[in-house]
């Protein structure tokens, strides 16, 4: 635990401007990987091309504006801490099902993307809501039901990650070649032995150097097609609902969902960030933080809708840059906020990333993915797990990995039922949920206090 003794900068500090954009290019480095790869994963799979570049220069003009709401304040929005918002790895499994919805119904990119934005837009006003509840959801959205939610999430990525792996959904013949194989290998090998040398800086740069060197070594082997450097537009202006907007219930329940779990998680990041920062995890100002905080999620999620990227949340891996700089300021979001939105004005950047080879990609993937399940396990694995947890987790992981593995058992549903549990997310969620409260709890402990539950969840590993 941190306190203000270990720091250099507090969170009032004001930093001179060299030390500030130091400490927040080091935070940029830390989170812009995060930030532009679920765009480019979600257009690669769902076959967007030519937007995916303007998706991932939107993705990062919004965490901009987003990191100054959050660090800032404007009103009872933001936590006011040191905290980098960026585009939401929970969210993909909803967004590609949502996007194959409309695909399967003939439906061009434009209209995938329109429906997405939809769907997004109006499930942002469930974290919103939630904000103003909080504290009181720790008796609903237990650790349990959240560990189970965010393995499965991180499982049914899997897939799409191992896919990339082995060459991409459209590799055809080439999918599984040795060398396709060979180069996703070398990017896990990468990755690992940045994250396990010791050094702080390789660790938060394990994932960018893997990409970079896989790259390098697809390109010496041809792999890299730099004709697509160059083509489309160099500066991007932010144009809001570019695509549209569309909305279907059944395919809105899914996100719904993991707004309710992301609400949970950001209450974990920021607490962890306060704790780091030495502010206190407990009393009024804590609440107004944690509900600021996650009303600023929802907020910034919205407007990501709006300008046309996908749904944002708290980065947990700047809280690890905090610790390790000593800079817990929040002023220094000033910087990171700059810096991402000019960015964001550059689609060239998106462009760079497209020449990213799906083998490349899908190293690094698969360890964010797998690390995604792995923070669930955490969090289940630190409680104390008794016969009445084991059969929640048993039902909950067979029923949401079953429809995973064979998604024809649904087939003869009603589409409204269908759409419901066909969805590995959705279906687990409420199984956890609805089992935490019809088995009675006979083990005698007593039900924590709201504000211990979430605190307890941050113990838990979110």
């Amino acid at each position: 635990m941190s306190d203000q003794s270990t720091l250099i900068y507090g969170l009032e500090d004001t930093p001179a401007p060299g030390p500030a954009a130091l400490a927040a290019l080091q935070h940029i480095l830390a989170s812009i990987v995060g930030i532009v790869t679920p765009s480019l994963v979600i257009g690669g799979v769902l076959g967007l091309g030519p937007l995916i570049p303007y998706l991932i220069a939107m993705s990062l003009f919004v965490s901009g504006v987003a990191t100054f709401i959050q660090c800032y304040r404007l009103g009872p929005v933001g936590s006011g801490l040191l905290s980098v918002q960026g585009t939401s790895f929970a969210f993909l499994g909803p967004i590609l099902a949502a996007g194959f919805a409309v695909k399967n119904d003939g439906g061009a990119p434009e209209d995938m993307l329109a429906m997405i934005f939809g769907l997004c837009l109006v499930g942002c006003l469930v974290e919103i809501i939630l904000s103003q509840f909080i504290t009181k959801l720790g008796r609903i959205i237990t650790p349990t039901v959240t560990g189970i939610v965010i393995t499965v999430i991180g499982l049914s990525l899997v897939k799409v990650g191992f896919t990339d792996f082995a060459g991409g959904a459209t590799a055809g013949e080439s999918l599984g070649a040795p060398l396709n194989l060979a180069l996703g290998a070398l990017v896990m090998a990468v990755i690992l032995t940045c994250t396990f040398l010791g050094n702080p800086t390789l660790r938060i740069s394990a994932i960018m150097i893997g990409i970079l060197l896989g790259t390098v070594v697809a390109a010496l082997f041809g792999m890299v097609d730099f004709s697509r450097l160059g083509q489309g537009d160099w500066v991007a202006i932010p144009q809001p609902l570019k695509y549209g907007l569309d909305f279907d219930l059944l395919l809105f329940l899914p996100i719904a969902f993991v707004f309710l779990v992301t609400a949970i998680e950001t209450s974990g990041d920021l607490t962890a960030n306060s704790v780091i920062s030495g502010q206190p995890v407990k009393g009024p100002v804590y609440l107004k933080r944690i509900k600021g905080g996650i009303l600023a999620d929802g907020i910034n999620s919205g407007l990501a809708a709006l300008f046309n990227t996908f749904p944002n949340t708290t980065f947990s891996q700047n809280n690890g840059v905090i610790q390790m700089t000593g800079v817990a300021s929040r002023h220094v979001g000033l910087y990171i906020a700059g810096i991402l939105v000019v960015l964001g004005f550059l689609p060239v950047i998106g462009q760079v990333f497209l020449l990213v080879p799906k083998p490349v990609l899908g190293g690094a993937t698969l360890v964010l993915f797998g690390t995604i399940a792995v923070a669930g396990i955490r969090i289940l694995a630190t409680q104390e797990i008794d016969r009445r947890k084991v059969y929640i987790m048993a039902v909950s992981f067979g029923l949401g990995l079953g429809v995973t593995l064979v998604p024809e058992a649904t087939q003869h549903l009603p589409a409204f039922f269908k759409q419901v549990v066909a969805t590995p997310i959705t279906l687990s969620g409420l199984s956890a949920i609805i089992l935490s409260l019809a088995i009675p709890d006979t083990s005698g402990a007593e039900q924590p206090e709201p504000q211990d539950a979430l605190q307890d969840s941050i113990e838990q590993g979110i």
